[in-house]
């Protein structure tokens, strides 16, 4: 009798025991196995949600299929008390252990709504957006001039939202004082600006910051950065340039850049002053007597007068030789690149050609006739 109960309990261990490990696998393979996701969808994490919570909203939102099993991988895997609070996208068909890893190691937000701020030429504007997972796109809700008397609700409202993501945008050419008068009303930025820093020297990049970021350390951020980038670029720049000091190349690198908004133009257009810096010639190019007369400060808001080409100013270089004695704006990597590596030829001219860009000379009679298409062009367009 007692080896029949024995026999009979040994049984039931066998049994229980491949019916446990038959879970596990069937678990397991769930786990791993490509989710119920339809499309993409938004999800948020709240500040001081617990893995429990978390799993039932997935389920609910038809994101994994099974909650229980959702919740013990997450905790097999070490990885139940990492939750990241935010917005993030999980893409159609992901994975529980995808999922996972989407709401444990992302660290900030994927999805949801972000405020570009951004820094250009002449303004300072803020965008609020938001990505829209099933296209993975963002839509515009709304855009307004900073330092705006009237500041949209929809901005109050995307500005105090616990997940939204900031980011400062810098235009390229932009000035180092209207960075700075712009990051001064980006209100949710923090901390004083001691002082402008010196032109040429930020990178007009994309900058990810978060709420109450100090302005002096984001300064510090884009200073670093565009360090690097000269520092990578003298590195490798063609020989024999008429340019001694990497300084130097970014005061050369920020006419090209405000000389030109046409990528594939500037290397032409710094061959153009490379040519006349090896020549002797003047440089003779407007950007910088407008910045001696604004010293980068606002914009000019009008074309140059004739005596204002004529009076002499170390910026002006229909008078002067040589360079300017710094950059007048903080120009981007490629305009840096075409500085230090300039396209080959000999054109010495150029002149708007009515198309946005811009038609090269290697003699004065050409770029003469140039200059008279182009003035043709403006009369036409004033006309009409």
């Amino acid at each position: 009798m007692w080896r029949s109960l024995a026999s009979n309990a040994m049984t039931i261990l066998i049994v229980l025991g491949l019916a446990g490990a038959f879970a596990v696998h069937w678990g397991k393979s769930q786990f791993l196995a490509q989710g119920p996701l339809q499309e993409a969808i938004c999800f948020q994490v709240p500040q001081g949600a617990n893995i429990r919570g978390v799993a039932d909203q997935l389920e609910e939102r038809g994101a994994i299929s099974s909650a229980r099993i959702f919740r013990l991988g997450a905790e097999y895997n070490d990885r139940s008390h990492l939750l990241k609070a935010g917005s993030f996208l999980i893409p159609e068909g992901t994975p529980m252990v995808g999922v996972v890893a989407i709401v444990t190691e992302a660290g900030r937000s994927t999805c949801g709504t972000e405020i570009n701020y951004r820094i250009g030429i002449t303004i300072a504007e803020a965008i609020v957006r938001e990505l829209d997972p099933t296209t993975n796109r963002y839509e515009e809700i709304v855009k307004f001039e900073a330092g705006a008397e009237e500041i949209p609700q929809e901005y109050l409202d995307a500005r105090d939202e616990a997940d939204v993501r900031f980011r400062v945008t810098l235009a390229e050419g932009v000035t180092s004082w209207h960075v700075v008068d712009g990051l001064r009303k980006a209100d949710f930025l923090s901390g004083e600006i001691a002082e402008v820093p010196p032109e040429g020297t930020l990178a007009p990049d994309s900058y990810e910051v978060t709420r109450d970021s100090k302005r002096s350390e984001l300064l510090a951020e884009m200073t670093r950065r565009q360090g690097v980038i000269l520092s990578d670029l003298w590195a490798e720049r063609a020989a024999d340039l008429p340019i001694d000091t990497p300084e130097e190349a970014l005061i050369l690198a920020s006419i090209v850049e405000k000389e030109t908004g046409i990528a594939a133009e500037r290397p032409e257009v710094a061959s153009v002053f490379i040519n006349r810096l090896n020549q002797g010639m003047r440089l003779q190019t407007d950007p910088t007597v407008i910045y001696g007369i604004t010293n980068g400060e606002g914009t000019l808001g009008r074309g140059l007068r004739r005596s204002e080409l004529d009076r002499p100013t170390e910026f002006n270089t229909y008078q002067i030789d040589g360079l300017p004695p710094t950059p007048i704006a903080n120009p981007g990597r490629d305009a840096i690149a075409a500085a230090l590596n300039p396209a080959e030829g000999d054109y010495l001219y150029f002149v708007a050609d009515g198309t946005g860009g811009h038609a090269f000379s290697r003699t004065l009679d050409e770029h003469n006739a140039n200059v008279a298409k182009w003035r043709q062009i403006e009369a036409e367009r004033a006309n009409q």
